[in-house]
């Protein structure tokens, strides 16, 4: 999945419109314009399409944590240089303020059925023994199954 995809989705997930992806960039302590936010939503094809970096998904969603769940004290975290669906997963979980059960709730709404166990490698340090790389498919269930808990128009 490309940085834009994911930024399509949590858009879409939320039902954000230009103005609220402006704020939460700016909740990170980010400016963007209005131009910016339209050229990484495009489709691949066109010719305006901007790609997304792994530092400004990384501030998009510290931005959406602030947003979802208030703006912490003193200097914000520095947005990674490179993100890993792994990170992308993680930052979603703290966003949304979701315990392990959750989570598999709504993987389970998108037809993906894991234990916790096989949840919580995906969290851990990559180092970790029990570290396990998150593959594009768990990452898009994770955002289908977003989707349908989230919109209530489905």
């Amino acid at each position: 999945m490309t940085n834009n995809d994911i930024l399509r989705r949590i858009r879409y997930v939320f039902d954000f419109d230009d103005s609220k992806m402006i704020a939460i960039f700016g909740l990170a302590d980010h400016q963007v314009t209005r131009e910016q936010i339209s050229d990484w939503l495009k489709k691949e094809d066109d010719p305006a399409y901007q790609k997304c970096s792994d530092t400004q998904l990384a501030i998009f969603l510290n931005g959406l944590i602030n947003d979802k769940r208030g703006k912490k004290e003193g200097p914000q975290p520095e947005p990674e240089n490179r993100l890993t669906n792994n990170i992308i997963f993680r930052k979603l979980k703290i966003a949304l303020n979701l315990k392990g059960e959750d989570v598999l709730a709504i993987m389970a709404l998108a037809n993906l059925r894991m234990s916790k166990h096989e949840l919580s490698a995906f969290f851990r340090k990559p180092g970790h023994k029990n570290y396990r790389d998150c593959q594009d498919q768990i990452l898009r269930n994770f955002l289908n199954g977003m989707q349908i808990k989230y919109r209530a128009d489905i």
